[in-house]
């Protein structure tokens, strides 16, 4: 319930405390999970202090158990174990502090740990994070690559050797974190983001030298997991060799089996780089040899021929052909020139012998009235019209009579 108060009528910092200690007390017992941080068994004292924290928050509470609750669990349950608590919330007024009173614990075991992350991993590939096409491709050459490992330790050492072994130039980015533990998380997170963040990181490799299912709990965490599906960089894992993979190998666009494979799969060899340049160059230099030699056989074959060795030969041969078909082609048209002239001479002869000229030279007259007409018939003149004849050698004028 809300209570009604005022800067004239504020409420004491004991009565606020024992409110809240009233709301707390109305929550009742709940079952609660975690992993243990800190764990206290004094000799003699009926009370034990633990600390529970949730592996992928940095939020932690405080819990307490009576000695005999908790021997019932003292062979498997150790700082760094996963459990889970029926504790009742339990409001210390005189300072302020909230705890768990804990009546019952039960360790958390592997199988059930194993059957969450195949849950988790159903529903987190429902979703497609783990789908093949969201995968990118790594760069050939990175020039700068960030690294997320544990500090001093063997897979930090294997990445940085086998890498600088492998193409000298490399650059690294690192961030140590913790790669077990309640930590682990939101270590490896923030370190994963920071890497992202940089635009001159071109791939990011998390690395850890395997580990037992609980080691490795932080990288199938959920919160791990979508932060590396949002990553624009390649994410590479190399979380050793066990044959349960942690989710983080699934959503990451590459997994090694390895630290060292991981150096492998993300930095080229030089060797081989330049045994692969050496052996391109020398295919290359063939493949231009044997281009030169097909077209130096081709050009001799050329050549070869009788059109290209003798040119004009083609000519010579035919410039005797061209000679026949020119003096042919004379006699032809001479021919036709000779028949054409035979046929013009008989026909100007005809059109000669009988022309109009031709038959007044034999006497014959034509006459004609003064509008030039021809007469035909008689009846086509009058008496005492004059007429003009026309004879072989000139004209005269004419007079009928009647």
């Amino acid at each position: 319930m809300a209570v009604n108060t005022t800067p004239e009528s504020p409420l004491p910092v004991g009565e606020v405390s024992r409110l809240i200690g009233g709301w707390i007390d109305r929550l009742g017992a709940v079952w609660v999970e975690g992993q243990i941080t800190q764990l206290s068994r004094r000799p003699g004292a009926g009370v034990v202090f633990l600390t529970l924290r949730d592996p992928s928050h940095d939020i932690s509470v405080g819990v307490t158990c009576y000695r005999q609750v908790f021997d019932s669990v003292a062979d498997v349950v150790s700082e760094g174990a996963r459990v889970v608590v029926l504790a009742k919330p339990e409001w210390y007024a005189p300072r302020g502090q909230l705890s768990l009173r804990a009546t019952e614990i039960r360790p958390v075991g592997v199988g059930e740990l194993l059957a969450r992350l195949e849950q988790l991993k159903k529903s987190l590939a429902r979703e497609g994070l783990f789908a093949r096409e969201r995968k990118k491709p790594l760069p050939f050459l990175p020039q700068l690559i960030g690294l997320v490992c544990g500090r001093a330790s063997a897979a930090e050492r294997d990445v940085l050797e086998n890498a600088r072994h492998r193409w000298p130039a490399v650059r690294f980015e690192v961030r140590n974190v913790a790669v077990q533990g309640v930590h682990a998380v939101p270590q490896v997170v923030q370190a994963v983001k920071e890497l992202d963040a940089l635009d001159e990181v071109d791939v990011i490799i998390v690395a850890r030298g395997g580990g037992s299912v609980e080691d490795l709990l932080p990288f199938s965490d959920e919160q791990l997991v979508r932060a590396v599906a949002r990553c624009r960089t390649p994410v590479v894992s190399a979380i050793g060799h066990e044959p349960d993979n942690p989710l983080l190998d699934h959503v990451a666009d590459l997994r090694a089996s390895t630290p060292t494979d991981a150096a492998k799969k993300v930095v080229p060899d030089v060797g081989e780089e330049f045994d692969r340049v050496r052996q391109l160059r020398d295919r290359a230099r063939r493949c231009v040899h044997a281009l030169l030699d097909r077209e130096e056989r081709g050009l001799a074959h050329v050549l070869a021929r009788p059109s290209i060795q003798d040119p004009h030969r083609m000519i010579d041969e035919r410039a005797d052909q061209v000679e026949d078909l020119l003096d042919r082609a004379r006699r032809c048209l001479r021919h036709q020139l000779d028949r054409a002239e035979s046929e013009l001479t008989h026909t100007h002869a005809r059109v000669v012998a009988l022309s109009p000229a031709a038959t007044l030279k034999r006497g014959y007259a034509v006459l004609q009235r003064e509008d030039g007409h021809a007469v035909r018939d008689p009846g086509e003149v009058e008496p005492g019209q004059t007429l003009r004849a026309r004879v072989s050698e000139g004209e005269f004028s004419v007079r009928v009579d009647t």
